[in-house]
Order: C-alpha cells, then sequence, then structure tokens
C-alpha cells in the first residue's frame, strides 16, 4: 500500500511538473497538485476500508494519513487566494455612500474583500467544516414530545392528579421556568440528541440540513433560531447583477435576519444561562460566537481542529460585527438614517486598526500550539503544527523546523510516522516551488534528501531521479551517490537504466556518470588496503575478486555508456589498473580491460595518460603471449606422429618468438617510467615505478625459463636467453633497478638463472661458457 502511495505521488509530481508556468492549472481547485494528492490519500484510505488485512496499515498510520489529505485540503483552499491578485472590489463605505439601503449580505462580503486575513480565515474555517465528522443523527420520532404528551393526556383522562415532576404543558420553554418540571425521559434524552446533533451539522456548516431535521423533529422554531443566523439579503436593492436567469424571477424577495445583531445578543444570553441544558447552551454558542461564549463553545471542542474551528469562528463573526458597528450609522439596516450629508464622520486609521487586528488574530491562533485535546492527534503533533504554521502564513519557518528535525535526528526513520512526514513535505517543498513561493534552499535540499533515502529503503528506484532532479546545484551529486549505492546484482543493462533516467528530469547524464564513477571509486579505495609495503607475489594462485575489487572494478562502467565520457573512463581505467596491477591482482586488471571499450586506446589527449593506457595494453598483450605459449607446451605428448610433431614446434616455436619479440620491445623501451630510482612524491608515480618492479622482473624470468627449457627443441633460444641478459645489463634500460623492490624477485634470483644457462650449454662438451653466443 505504501509502495502504490510513493508511486501515485510521483506520477501527480510529474504531470503537475509539465504545468509548472500555468499557475491556474497548479492550483486547479479539482485537478491541481494539492487536490490530486489529497484525492490519493483519500483513494488510499478506501482501499483500507474495502480490504483492511491486505492493507497492512496501523490505525496510527491511517490517522496521519487522514491529517495528511486534511493538510492537502487546506493548502489548496489557502494558496490560491495568496497566489492570484483579486480584482478591485469596492469597500463597504464606498457601497453605503451608493446605497445606504445595500444589503447586510452585500457589506459582509464588501468586508471580507477589503480584508485579505479575514478572507483567508473564513476560507480556513470552509475547510474545517468540510473535514468535520459526519454529523449524527438522533433516532427518528413520530412527534413533538411524544412520551411526554402521552402522560399528560393520561392524567387529562383520569381525573387524577399531574404525575410528580413532569411539566404540565407542552410549551417548548416549559422546562425551562423553574419550577424543576421535566419531561419524561425519553423525551429529555432525545431533546438532548438532537441539540447535540445540530451541533455538529452547524460544526460541519450544514446549516440546511440542520434545519431539515428541526422540521423532521416537529420543531420548526428550532430552525427558525438556526435560519436567524443568515444574514440579510435582497439582491433587487443590491445593485447585484445575477449571473443564473433562473433566479431573475426571485431578486424581488428578500432573504435572511434583518434583525440579526438582536438576534445574535439573544443566542449570547442563551448560551450564558445556566438554567439551559449544556447541549443547548453549546448549539447557541456555536449558531452566534463570541468572546462572551468563548468558554460554552470550547467545552464541546473533542479534537484540534474543533478547538481551531471554534476560534477563527469567533475571529470572523466579531470582525464582521466590528466593521458593522462602524457603519452602524450610514446603513439603513443596522439602524442609521438615509440622509444625503456624507460630513461629520471620524477619520479612522483602517490600516492602523487592520494591523492591530493581525496582531491580536495571530496571537490567538499561536495559542492552540499548546490547547489539550481530548480524541485525535494533539496540538504538537507534526500535521498540526505544519498546519498552523500555513494558515499564518510561515510556510518558510516551518520547512526549517523539519528540516532542523531531521538533521538533529529529533525524527527517528524507524518510526511509523517518518516516510509519511517526509512525503510530505518534500511535496509541499516542490509544490511552493512550482507556485513561486520561496522556499529556504538548505531545508528543501534536506528534506529531498531524507525522502529520497526513504525512496531507497522503500525500493523504489524508478522515482529517485525525479527527486534528485529537484536538489539543484545538488541533483548531480545526490543522484550519484544513489547509483553509487546499487547493488553489485545489478547487471549492466539496470544500471544504464538507472542512469538514463536522470535524462527525463532535466539531469546531465554524462555530469551524472563522471560523479557516479568518482563516487564509486572512492568508495572502494576507503575498503581496499593501499599500494604500499613489499611487493606481492604473482605466482601463487590468485583467488577471484572481492566483493570490493568488484566494486572498484564495476565503477568503470558509468563512463563507458557514452563516447563523451570516454576521456574520463581512460583516465579512471589507469587509476583502477594501476592499482589492481600494483596489487598483484592481474587477473582481476585484465577483467578490467575487457570491459573497456576499444575506442579508448585511440584517444591522444592527455598524451601522459594516453601513453600509459597503452603501455598497459602493451603489457597484457604480453601476458597473454606467454599464457599460450605455456598452453602450447603442454600440448607436447610422446603420442605425438612425426607430422603433428613437427607442427606442434612450428606453433611452438612461433609463439615463443612472438613473446619474445614483444618483452624485447617492452624492455628497451620506457615502459610507464624511465629513471626508477628517482625518489618522488608522485602517487602516481610511485604506482607506476611499484608496478615495473612487480613486473619488469617477472617478464624477464619467465622469459628467460621458456628460452633455456625449449633450447633442447629450438637450439637457437639458449643463444637469445643470453642475448637477454646483455639487455638486463645494459644501462641504456637500467633493467637491473627494477629488481631492487622490496618482495620483489631480486637480481641474485635472475644471476642465478643465468649461471644455470651457461652451465647448461656445456652440456655438448667443451670447456667456453661463452660458446653460446657464437654459435
Amino acid at each position: 500500500m505504501a509502495n502504490a502511495l510513493y508511486a501515485s505521488c510521483a506520477e501527480v509530481l510529474s504531470l503537475c511538473q509539465t504545468l509548472k508556468d500555468d499557475l491556474p492549472a497548479i492550483l486547479d481547485p479539482e485537478t491541481g497538485f494539492a487536490p490530486r494528492l489529497r484525492r490519493v490519500c483519500h483513494e488510499q484510505l478506501e482501499e483500507f476500508e474495502q480490504t483492511p488485512a491486505s492493507a497492512g496499515m496501523s490505525q496510527e498510520e491511517l490517522d496521519v494519513l487522514k491529517l495528511e489529505a486534511n493538510t492537502w485540503g487546506l493548502l489548496q483552499a489557502i494558496m490560491p487566494p495568496r497566489k492570484v491578485e483579486a480584482l478591485p472590489m469596492p469597500s463597504p463605505r464606498d457601497l453605503l455612500a451608493q446605497n445606504p439601503f445595500t444589503p447586510t449580505s452585500t457589506l459582509a462580503q464588501a468586508i471580507m474583500n477589503t480584508s485579505p486575513l479575514l478572507t483567508e480565515l473564513i476560507v480556513v474555517r470552509e475547510w474545517l467544516q468540510e473535514i468535520a465528522p459526519s454529523p449524527q443523527h438522533p433516532e427518528a420520532t413520530t412527534g413533538y414530545w411524544k412520551f411526554t404528551k402521552h402522560s399528560i393526556m393520561q392524567t387529562l383522562r383520569s381525573a387524577g392528579g399531574q404525575r410528580d415532576g413532569l411539566v404540565k404543558e407542552m410549551d417548548p420553554d416549559v422546562v425551562n421556568k423553574g419550577d424543576g418540571r421535566a419531561l419524561a425521559s425519553d423525551d429529555a434524552n432525545y431533546e438532548k440528541s438532537l441539540a447535540n446533533a445540530l451541533y455538529t451539522y452547524v460544526r460541519a456548516g450544514r446549516l440546511d440540513e440542520a434545519i431539515e431535521l428541526c422540521r423532521k423533529a416537529h420543531q420548526p422554531w428550532r430552525a427558525a433560531s438556526i435560519r436567524g443566523s443568515r444574514l440579510f439579503q435582497w439582491k433587487a436593492i443590491a445593485n447585484e447583477v445575477s449571473e443564473d436567469d433562473d433566479e431573475v424571477e426571485e431578486t424581488d424577495a428578500w432573504q435572511g435576519n434583518r434583525r440579526r445583531r438582536l438576534w445574535k445578543s439573544t443566542c449570547v444570553r442563551a448560551a450564558l444561562n445556566p438554567a439551559l441544558p449544556q447541549s443547548e447552551r453549546v448549539l447557541f454558542s456555536a449558531l452566534a460566537p463570541s468572546p462572551q461564549t468563548s468558554t460554552v463553545l470550547r467545552s464541546a471542542c473533542r479534537t484540534w481542529e474543533d478547538h481551531l474551528w471554534a476560534q477563527l469562528s469567533i475571529v470572523c463573526e466579531e470582525k464582521e460585527s466590528m466593521e458593522m458597528a462602524l457603519l452602524a450609522n450610514k446603513s439603513f439596516w443596522e439602524g442609521g438614517e438615509v440622509t444625503d450629508d456624507s460630513g461629520g464622520t471620524i477619520d479612522i486609521d483602517r490600516e492602523q486598526e487592520e494591523e492591530e487586528w493581525e496582531k491580536e488574530v495571530v496571537g490567538t491562533l499561536e495559542g492552540l500550539k499548546s490547547v489539550a485535546v481530548f480524541e485525535g492527534q494533539p496540538a504538537d503533533h507534526a500535521f498540526h503544527v505544519s498546519q498552523l504554521h500555513i494558515i499564518l502564513d510561515r510556510t518558510s519557518t516551518l520547512l526549517e523546523i523539519f528540516a532542523n528535525g531531521l538533521t538533529d535526528g529529533i525524527y527517528a526513520d524507524t518510526s511509523s510516522e517518518y516516510s509519511t512526514m517526509c512525503r510530505f513535505f518534500a511535496h509541499l517543498c516542490l509544490f511552493l516551488q512550482m507556485i513561486e513561493i520561496p522556499v529556504p534552499p538548505l531545508a528543501t535540499q534536506v528534506i529531498l534528501e531524507a525522502y529520497i533515502r526513504v525512496l531507497e529503503g522503500a525500493g523504489q528506484r524508478d522515482l529517485i531521479a525525479m527527486y534528485a532532479g529537484a536538489l539543484g546545484d545538488n541533483a548531480i551529486e545526490r543522484y550519484a551517490l544513489f547509483l553509487t549505492s546499487l547493488e553489485l546484482s545489478t547487471d549492466l543493462s539496470e544500471r544504464r537504466l538507472a542512469l538514463t533516467r536522470g535524462m527525463d528530469h532535466g539531469l546531465d547524464l554524462d555530469r551524472v556518470a563522471i560523479a557516479t564513477a568518482e563516487r564509486t571509486i572512492e568508495k572502494a579505495f576507503e575498503l581496499l588496503p593501499p599500494l604500499a609495503g613489499p611487493l606481492p607475489s604473482i605466482i601463487a594462485m590468485q583467488p577471484p575478486a572481492s566483493e570490493t575489487e568488484q566494486l572498484l572494478l564495476r565503477s568503470i562502467e558509468w563512463t563507458t555508456f557514452s563516447s563523451a565520457t570516454f576521456h574520463t573512463a581512460l583516465e579512471q581505467a589507469n587509476v583502477i589498473l594501476r592499482y589492481f596491477l600494483g596489487s598483484g591482482r592481474v587477473n582481476v586488471a585484465q577483467q578490467l580491460l575487457g570491459m573497456l571499450p576499444p575506442e579508448l586506446a585511440a584517444i591522444g589527449e592527455p598524451e601522459e595518460m594516453a601513453t600509459e593506457y597503452l603501455h598497459y595494453q602493451q603489457f597484457f598483450a604480453i601476458w597473454e603471449a606467454l599464457e599460450r605459449v605455456v598452453e602450447c607446451e603442454s600440448l607436447e605428448s610422446p603420442q605425438m606422429n612425426r607430422e603433428t610433431k613437427s607442427a606442434w614446434l612450428r606453433d611452438y616455436a612461433g609463439l615463443i618468438d612472438t613473446a619474445h619479440e614483444k618483452i624485447v620491445k617492452l624492455l628497451t623501451s620506457e615502459w610507464l617510467v624511465s629513471d626508477v630510482d628517482v625518489i618522488t612524491n608522485d602517487r602516481r608515480r610511485r604506482g607506476l615505478v611499484r608496478i615495473r618492479q612487480l613486473y619488469i622482473p617477472e617478464l624477464i624470468i619467465r622469459l628467460h625459463h621458456i628460452l633455456v627449457t625449449s633450447r633442447h627443441k629450438i637450439p637457437g633460444n639458449a643463444k637469445l636467453a643470453l642475448k637477454l641478459a646483455n639487455i638486463v645489463a645494459d644501462s641504456r634500460y637500467k633493467l637491473y633497478d627494477d629488481f631492487v623492490g622490496e618482495g620483489g624477485i631480486p637480481l641474485s634470483e635472475y644471476l642465478g638463472a643465468v649461471r644455470q644457462a651457461i652451465i647448461g650449454g656445456l652440456e655438448g662438451g667443451g670447456s667456453d661458457p661463452l660458446r653460446l653466443l657464437t654459435r
């Protein structure tokens, strides 16, 4: 289920990145970035509800996923007003100056238009109503106070006394008259459940359904009380043009509450009346929220969202009431007199007043950081903190807080919420970037890095390039780091595919390939022993390449996919060959040479690197020639007939001549370096000298052995073996300096072999040890 979330979110990101220059499309309420991600979360929740066993999610994870969905809903609600510049609208005073009979609903809309913060708070309140729990539905009733009515009628029929404790009348206010009488228990319970249900409808902003519920409960006076919250509206005198032709005929009718101030004061008094049931008081405080009734309203708040809704309801209602009070002397409906005199008004500093109100609102909302809740996640939960910062327009601060928490290790990457939070914040960063809201670069990098690690841990390799591409200047290094982490079991085609994915997200593949190879080589060299100490033996049977050696060996693959990186591949191949040959790992080095494209040999610049690579090719050509000599020698058999023997001998002699020619050519040239005895701090030169000291003596000894061993079949080879000694002793080539390496072949060993060859030359008789040279 989590894997599907990663893929779905990436699909949304990919789609919206193609629309990054189309702000209306990204902020579209149906197909924009935030609503799409919200839909992804809802789809996962629905899937869990349908198949909970196979979803594999805990209740805690589900709760967090719901919070994520809600937060994307908040972003969609609040970001468009911030990014889309509103059209200039007339102020309430302008409207009243033109028409003192402007209805209060039109004035309220104008008040909202002149205050961006109030607009946002109302939008947030509507979002909170949208995500509110489904309203409660009380049991259906067949009449008004059915059980109480039955009891009263029964008493009247029997001409007996009134039953103790029950009311005598069916007046809706009868229980509040202070005589201590009550309804029948069933009716009392229903009244309480009805009031609670109506509150949940009001909490969800579904007033029409609350009114309908009152009618079904045979209590139209409750419906009237709820309808009293509606502002007075009369389109016929509001100078408003209806966009709906069907409404043209209804413009003469007025709607709403013409005496809303009186209604509100009545609701406040009812909410503060301790004689009323608590459920009734809560309902009235929700209908007409005010600072006086805030304690009553908060008593019904169970979740953090409830507290936020209650606080915003109070703030918005008070702001509108305050603004309406300032307009009362100009508005007919608010108690003013219609006059043509526009003078005598007090010029209020509206900007200063607005700033003070905004500070008060911010302080009020900040108080929700520590509010106690009874249900749901606490106030300090990451998503609640995020929602509060988004409402306060502090997204940069929010991202920095989360990034600092990641850096400081506050969030455990093993927790069930970690991946969800990383996913949300990563997409929040990218969403803000798409709609051109500044984000802190360092925090964004930390968050995206964390999410990429989450994707790596979840095995979502296909998605990493997309998010690495969003890292800006660090994108190359981060994607290279991911490619470096690929297992050795990943074959060449999979590596090529992983590399090319970066191209789809704007990454420079050549730079990524070079960086990946460099990071891999660095990682391998951190684990491998350095080239130092005695020279290793290359005679003993060599084990296959270790895992670390395989890592170094396969690092060259990244720079051999494209001809554009062949120059880097040449340099890196030399470094790797230098290490393997210096470690005596000839077979592994030979394997590397076979992985390299033939085009590397044609590269001529830089000359130093090109020459070194050609020298390695020269060495391995000799090494293969020596192996072929040994293989051919092993084919000799006593059962050979004369013809077969003759053919074999020709092949054998030809292979020895080839090996001899190649080795002598190498020995008489400045292979790798000249002046081996020159001491230097150059690391590369020291490595090349080490290779010479390891393989020059080995090649000389091997060639000498082949020549001497084959002298009985090819008599001229004994003479070649002694001439080889002259080459070794020649001061022009200084080959004797290569026999001084610690742990390598000493010169005395070679001289001993030469001595044995001279002695072997006396096998045919005579006393001249140099007779072989004169033959």
